[in-house]
Parts: structure tokens; C-alpha cells; sequence
């Protein structure tokens, strides 16, 4: 349910026909809301502000309810602690070097171009760009939190190291819409982070290396 409502929910046209139905309920015309919001200059690093927040949603506002009044346990259970990323820097480090390179070398594939970046105006300010990569650093958090800490160690009890496996399924279907490449590599991508995780006991690892590959 988490990665359904966020698949639905986090578009630009979702967030327009909010603005369009909030406009109608005040009795003003449909595009009220979102002209107030273009006139303003930042319609659209607010609509990024929408697909930010509804990863947080879904990625952690759920999952920490479901740990709390279901699950029962403490969220440090779940890999937001320091855990042993410091043993295993190594191989973070050796995981984010060579996924640098290939982001390098895709980044020139047109299907890359078009795709990325998600806010075309983040070179219009720093303001912009700040704002930006606080919203797709914190996406990150949040997508860590998700599949390498919550699902990972919600389903460690159960599977073992074959949740790793379980957690991969899910974090390959969200690059369903990215390129192919991307979403190939995402699966040795999942189970690397999966494995790094399971044995640091800790989300930042992944979150470091995912943040490398945003930030290059």
C-alpha cells in the first residue's frame, strides 16, 4: 500500500488537480490556486516539495506507525542507529566507485537527459538548487529507511539473509520507469545495499552511497 499510494500520488498532475479541486471547494475558478502558484515563480520546486513529502509518507510516516502500534518495537531496530557502517566502509566505498563511473558515462545517453534532472530549475538560483537537493537527499533517507531498515529487518526474523532477496523485488519495480539501464542495475544495486545492510545493521551506509551518486 505504502509504494501504491506513492506511485499515484507523487505526480505533478496529482498535485495540479489537488490545487484544482482546493480552488473549486473556495468557490473560486479551477486554476485559481495553481496561477496564484505560477505567478510566484515556484509551482513547480513546490510540486517537487509534493513528491518529496509523499515519499515521507510512505517511506516513514507508515512503516513508523506500523512499528509502533503493530510491530512493537524501537525504531533504532530498524537501522536508523550508527550501527557497524564503520566495519563495512570498505565496501560501501567500493560500491559507490564503480557506480560513479557509470553515472558518468550514461549521463551523455539521451534517455538519461530527458529523464534527469527531475527540477530543470535548479540552476536558476541557489536558492533553487539548494532547495532541490535538500528534497531529493531527504527522498533518499526516506528510501533507505524503507527498504534497507524497515523492510529488511521487519522481515530478517522470518527469511534470514533471504529477506535481502524479498527487499530486492520491491526496490527494482520502483525503476520500472527510470531507464533501462538504471533499472538493470538496480538489481545488484538493491542486493549489494541489501547485504551492506543486513550486516551493518544500519540504513547510512546506503544512504552515503545513494547521496554520492545524486550529488555527481
Amino acid at each position: 500500500m505504502c509504494l501504491l499510494g506513492i506511485h499515484y500520488l507523487k505526480f505533478f498532475s496529482t498535485f495540479r488537480a489537488c490545487l484544482t479541486q482546493f480552488s473549486l471547494w473556495q468557490g473560486l475558478a479551477p486554476d485559481t490556486l495553481w496561477q496564484q502558484l505560477t505567478n510566484s515563480g515556484f509551482a513547480h520546486l513546490i510540486a517537487q516539495l509534493w513528491w518529496g513529502g509523499w515519499h515521507f509518507v510512505g517511506y516513514v510516516l507508515l512503516p513508523c506507525l506500523f512499528i509502533r502500534f503493530v510491530l512493537r518495537r524501537p525504531l533504532l531496530d530498524f537501522g536508523l542507529g550508527p550501527g557497524d557502517v564503520r566495519r563495512h566502509w570498505a565496501g560501501y566505498l567500493l560500491l559507490l566507485s564503480p557506480i560513479l563511473g557509470f553515472v558518468i558515462l550514461v549521463s551523455f545517453r539521451p534517455d538519461f537527459s530527458q529523464h534527469y534532472p527531475f527540477y530543470r530549475l535548479a540552476g536558476r538560483s541557489w536558492f533553487d538548487l539548494l532547495a532541490w537537493e535538500l528534497i531529493y537527499l531527504s527522498q533518499f533517507i526516506f528510501l533507505e529507511f524503507f527498504f534497507r531498515g524497515f523492510m529488511l529487518q521487519s522481515l530478517r526474523p522470518a527469511f534470514g539473509v533471504n529477506a535481502i532477496f524479498v527487499m530486492c523485488l520491491p526496490y527494482l519495480m520502483i525503476h520500472f520507469s527510470k531507464p533501462w539501464l538504471e533499472a538493470t542495475g538496480a538489481i545488484l544495486f538493491g542486493l549489494f545495499l541489501g547485504v551492506l545492510a543486513m550486516r551493518s545493521r544500519s540504513i547510512w551506509g546506503g544512504v552515503m552511497v545513494h547521496a554520492g551518486v545524486a550529488l555527481s
